[in-house]
């Protein structure tokens, strides 16, 4: 497919006004949700109108959405990524607030980087770091990120753990697959699923090199998986054989350089995330597929207001939400 990055100028945006719009999800309708952290989700509708959704935590604590997935009823299941707190908050369409899961192997959860729901009811939950501040896991040799296995019945157990700062996980489409990216190791990782949620050994993909730190992911329907960088805002296609293919980027040299040293010394810090240094693009962080067609990237960011799209030549693969909303 693509030799050289697309150019900036084919970028197009979508919304305004957004707090840290981290991760997105496209409905078939048309219609964006982004995490905000004014404390819930906005709803982006086709027209441009915009619908906040947020609610107050009982304990006065703010409410801090990262990863955000669609429930069949139509909630949203949120992952919270406070400063010492974590766990997965449940919003109804209607605005009630409740903890959904706040603990596991009967420790509370650290602060919580994504949930992802499946056909089964079950659900996957991902923790970077148990390492306060945060921050002190942005290093090569973190490896205290894990993955959770929550039961239809709501049962949950560690299925993975030692993950060099775990971040989004997707099934492929085969179905056969746990995918995740593994931000400061610097790598694509899968396991195999078991019907009961045990996963198989961690097999890597791909490795990553100087300035991507992978973030978010999604699949195409070629089984393709498309992994969104952080600092250096970058979109790779990794082929199953772990081969990768840059489709966007938007990165100043010299802050690459900073945070490579920063990273090198294990001194990085949020001062390094914290800091927009593309032309356009506001330190990019997920990605999902919009459109009738699925062939609209949407991609999510940590400091930007707006999301930013592109058209690409393949469709995405149909999440899971397509089918129950």
């Amino acid at each position: 497919m693509n030799a050289s990055p697309i150019p900036l100028d084919q970028i197009q945006w979508r919304s305004q006004g957004l707090v840290r719009p981290e991760c997105v999800l496209a409905l078939p309708d048309g219609r964006l949700l982004t995490a905000d952290w004014r404390g819930g989700i906005c709803e982006t509708r086709p027209d441009g109108a915009q619908h906040l959704r947020i609610a107050k935590r009982a304990d006065g604590l703010p409410l801090r959405p990262n990863g955000i997935a669609l429930a069949a009823d139509g909630s949203v299941l949120m992952a919270q990524l406070g400063d010492s707190d974590g766990g997965v908050w449940r919003l109804t369409v209607d605005g009630l607030l409740a903890p959904w899961l706040m603990e596991v192997d009967g420790q509370p959860l650290p602060p919580t980087n994504f949930v992802l729901p499946r056909a089964d009811g079950s659900a996957w939950v991902t923790v970077s770091t148990r390492r306060q501040p945060r921050a002190l896991g942005y290093r090569r040799d973190g490896g205290d990120g894990f993955i959770v296995h929550v039961s239809a019945g709501g049962v949950a157990r560690i299925v993975a753990d030692g993950l060099g700062y775990t971040n989004e996980v997707a099934e492929h489409p085969s179905g056969a697959w746990l995918y995740v990216n593994e931000t400061f190791a610097r790598r694509l990782s899968r396991f195999r699923m078991a019907p009961d949620g045990t996963l198989g050994p961690k097999e890597v993909v791909t490795t990553f090199g100087v300035g991507t730190f992978p973030d978010g992911l999604a699949f195409d329907e070629e089984g393709h998986a498309w992994v969104v960088s952080i600092v250096s805002n970058r979109l790779i296609r990794v082929s199953p054989d772990g081969a990768q293919t840059v489709w966007l980027e938007d990165a100043e040299a010299a802050h690459l350089a900073a945070v490579e040293a920063a990273y090198e010394a294990g001194t990085m810090g949020r001062e390094h995330l914290d800091h927009a240094a593309g032309q356009v693009l506001q330190n990019i962080s997920s990605i999902a597929f919009a459109g009738s067609d699925r062939r609209t990237a949407v991609l999510g960011c940590l400091l930007g207001d707006r999301l930013a799209t592109l058209r690409l030549p393949v469709a995405g693969a149909a999440p899971l939400h397509w089918s129950t909303r």
